[in-house]
């Protein structure tokens, strides 16, 4: 389910997205930690002055790392060097379908045509996904639906890996394709696809990341990568895929996003439709041509979109700043009430006794101590 009031905020100037790159940057800082913080204090240059105070009363055993000044600067001058455009969550450019995904990145670095650029990345997209290995069979179904579906105005989002992806890109690069990266954008992943890269860049396509410039993406990061891919799109397809892998991730949390899913079946003797035949067996959308796709997503793109927390617009004073002191006998129960297992944040607050504002800064200061981890559906957990 899908919101059109779309939340967005005035570009940022150089300034507060440098403030914004140092806070993302900084230990311990994830979206929505960087959410919280921006929602909380009002600026990122606030959040940035108030981390070591918040962290210690989370019960930080050392300092946290926050990004200098000077390596988040070098940072915004080795892109512009690159033709690469750093851009922010609610800014105009940023995905629209993704701006409304909880977790979305508060920065990407693009590259691509800058006047081609807000249009593809608002323009409709599917997501296709599938195997490494790819079958021949695969490879020419992935060919078919992308350039199909190229060819009805919609963009083909996928992750720049090798087999149904390449594929994916490939047979849509006339027409329009982004590629989501897992590390920086320079390093490019697998080398083999540098000139598929470089094609889709000439093409006014458009490669994007959360991470930045000089990160080697490790195995972790590939499940970070493929929420963006599942976050941009109306549906995801799922070609060939095994099973336990990546691309079944994609298909959960684009499921949990609210996004379609769809699959394609294949002979239940070949392991790499094993994941498509387990997709549709449990719910997931059958797909045996482009227009299966094509009749389901059309009637969502006049519908609005589901409407997630949202950030602030810059040096918005906060509602909660200075109003939601928390005693430490406050926080000592809401700590005891939380163990290894997720549980929702609402439970928690009803148990505590405490105010929605309290909770939130409870937890900001736990995150960034590096003492919680948070789930979806607004859940946390305890670390050990």
């Amino acid at each position: 389910m899908i919101t059109n009031t779309a939340h967005s905020i005035p570009s940022l100037n150089d300034e507060q997205r440098l403030a914004w790159l140092r806070l993302i940057r900084s230990e311990n800082i994830g979206p929505s930690t960087f959410r919280d913080l921006l929602n909380h204090f009002g600026s990122a240059s606030d959040a940035i002055e108030a981390i070591p105070e918040l962290s210690q009363r989370g019960g930080a055993k050392k300092a946290i790392k926050i990004c200098s000044y000077e390596k988040a600067e070098q940072e915004l001058e080795q892109a512009h060097h690159m033709g690469i455009q750093i851009i922010c969550l609610g800014e105009p450019i940023y995905p629209k379908l993704l701006r409304h995904c909880d977790g979305a990145p508060p920065v990407l670095s693009v590259m691509g045509n800058p006047e081609h650029l807000q249009p593809l990345l608002n323009a409709p997209s599917i997501s296709i996904v599938g195997s490494r290995n790819a079958s021949m069979s695969g490879i020419k179904l992935t060919q078919k639906f992308a350039d199909e579906l190229g060819r009805e105005g919609f963009v083909i989002t996928s992750g720049l890996a090798r087999g149904i992806d390449t594929a994916a890109h490939q047979a849509a690069v006339n027409h329009g394709t982004v590629a989501v990266m897992a590390g920086g954008l320079d390093k490019i992943y697998p080398k083999e696809n540098t000139a598929l890269y470089q094609e889709i860049v000439r093409n006014n396509g458009a490669i994007l990341s959360e991470m930045p410039l000089g990160y080697v993406a490790r195995a972790q990061d590939f499940p970070r990568r493929n929420r963006i891919v599942a976050g941009m799109s109306y549906g995801l397809l799922v070609v060939e895929a095994a099973k336990r892998s990546g691309s079944l991730i994609s298909a959960r949390l684009a499921n949990e996003m609210g996004r379609l899913v769809f699959a394609i079946p294949g002979s239940p003797l070949d392991p790499r439709a094993e994941g498509a035949n387990y997709l549709i067996k449990n719910g997931a959308s059958l797909a045996v041509n482009p227009n299966d796709l094509i009749e389901a997503i059309n009637p969502l793109l006049e519908l609005p979109l589901l409407q997630q927390p949202q950030i602030s617009a810059p040096n918005t004073p906060s509602v909660l700043k200075g109003s939601n002191e928390v005693k430490q006998s406050d926080r000592e129960k809401f700590i005891s009430l939380l163990t290894t297992a997720p549980i929702p944040l609402d439970d928690i607050i009803h148990h505590a006794n405490i105010s929605h504002g309290q909770a939130q800064l409870i937890v900001l200061e736990l995150d960034l101590a590096g003492r919680i981890e948070r789930h979806s559906g607004n859940r946390i957990s305890l670390i050990f």
